[in-house]
């Protein structure tokens, strides 16, 4: 199980760890001198604890890792992409209230144990 803190994504392992992970996965897109995503960075610290267990939480640095950036369209940081199943199922782009960003995964979690 992973632990309570986010993850760090890269290239190299992007796709095993979130395109074919088990549990939902949610990836904040960020870098460095992003004032968005200082605001962003302790509310998504607060999602891997919170979902420890029930989904993967992560960050990915889109300056160290431009080809995903780029194989997502990332125009605009933070975004949060959602994956379910190796899918994004759901997106958010500025700097999410918790409120939504718990919405959102409350909404797909939903879905996937009603499928299980």
């Amino acid at each position: 199980m992973d632990g309570e803190e986010p993850l760090h994504f890269s290239e190299a392992a992007f796709d095993a760890e979130v395109l074919r992970s088990e549990l939902p996965v949610l990836v904040d897109f960020w870098s460095e001198g992003c004032g968005g995503c200082r605001q962003l960075a302790p509310t998504v610290d607060r999602i891997a604890r919170e979902y420890a267990g029930r989904a993967r939480v992560g960050k990915l640095d889109v300056g160290a890792h431009t080809g995903i950036a780029i194989r997502y369209q990332i125009r605009r940081i933070p975004t949060l992409l959602l994956f379910q199943d190796g899918k994004v199922v759901a997106q958010y782009t500025g700097a999410a209230p918790l409120a939504e960003i718990q919405k959102m995964l409350d909404a797909h979690l939903a879905r996937k144990e009603k499928t299980d």
